[in-house]
């Protein structure tokens, strides 16, 4: 039998040693973190309220919201309470937990965004069908079947995972990510990293491909079009969610690019921060600045707000002037 003592608390290296460094990283994530809670909230509430967006896209995005909000959520506030606090540890459980739930929401986002680049398919090369294949049962058996096969891809190896020992207790990353913990194991980690292997390079190619294979489509039909009008208006209706797809695959390639071993984690560290606070915070902004749907709704929403605030103006202001009636000599 060996002597081992299971290491129980791990240390969360970060990304900076500086102080002031960390003083701006801070408030960067701060920032960050608010506008994506903020914007992706708002773009559930309109697609909730407003009847004008109850299509299949706007019911996807919704969901696709959600995700970005848990994501970050799984990830900033607690790199947040490290750099403030200065306490970087981190309980076994605790970063156990955070791997599964950051893997878990990231995987769903990848399989939506290849669901959404199927309803965009539809809209525009079956735009006559385009109701009655993206009814509503369809859609929730699409979102279903997004999670389900995520789980199915998450589950052996982080079940594997959990029978793992570690020799070292510091995690040089700013999460608990697969890759870091493996690296600080005493076990064979060699099945272990055959399964994040396949499971992630499934992931990839799967919905990758399929996102290509959609927008090829898209593109030979658009072309086929008559007039500039309607290929510009087509394009419009996909540009959104390409954009958003080419930030989330490149950041996700980005960090697979290893330019060299000793520069290998540090850059990983930077698009890691980059995956996980300026993408969630830029994808409500690119939804609604080309989208006139979403910002009629946004206006919608907002004037019954200020409706209301002008009628109490004008109350608060003829209960002033009433008063002052009294206070007149007669």
């Amino acid at each position: 039998m060996r002597n081992h003592t299971p290491v129980t608390t791990f240390i969360l290296v970060g990304l900076t040693d500086d102080p002031q460094l960390q003083i701006l990283l801070f408030i960067f994530l701060l920032i960050t973190y608010m506008l994506s809670a903020v914007g992706n909230l708002t773009i559930i509430i309109l697609t909730l309220v407003d009847s004008h967006l109850k299509t299949a896209m706007y019911y996807f995005l919704q969901n696709f919201s959600f995700l970005e909000i848990s994501f970050t959520s799984a990830c900033v506030p607690r790199f947040l309470y490290n750099i403030a606090t200065g306490d970087r540890t981190i309980t076994y459980n605790a970063c156990i937990s955070q791997l599964f739930f950051t893997d878990l929401f990231a995987i769903v986002e990848f399989f939506l965004l290849a669901t959404m680049s199927y309803d965009r398919y539809v809209a525009i090369c079956k735009p006559l069908h385009y109701m009655t294949i993206m009814n509503p049962l369809v859609c929730k058996k699409l979102i279903s079947g997004c999670w389900i096969i995520t789980l199915l891809l998450l589950i052996p190896p982080l079940g594997y995972g959990l029978t793992l020992e570690f020799c070292d207790s510091e995690i040089d990353y700013v999460v608990c990510d697969a890759n870091p913990l493996l690296k600080i194991s005493c076990s064979d980690t060699e099945v272990i990293e055959k399964m994040v292997l396949f499971c992630s390079s499934f992931m990839l190619l799967v919905t990758l491909l399929f996102v290509v294979w959609s927008y090829g489509s898209i593109i030979r039909t658009i072309l086929r079009f008559p007039s500039a009008q309607q290929k510009k208006k087509a394009f419009s209706t996909c540009s959104s969610h390409l954009i958003v797809v080419s930030i989330t695959y490149g950041s996700c390639i980005f960090i697979y690019i290893k330019p060299s071993a000793k520069d290998e984690m540090a850059t990983n560290k930077v698009a890691s921060v980059f995956l996980t606070s300026i993408s969630p915070m830029l994808n409500p902004f690119i939804y609604t600045l080309r989208n006139k749907q979403v910002k009629n709704a946004f206006k919608d929403f907002v004037k019954p707000l200020h409706c209301s605030q002008a009628i109490k103006s004008m109350v608060v202001k003829h209960a002033a002037n009433s008063s002052l009636l009294y206070l007149v000599p007669l």
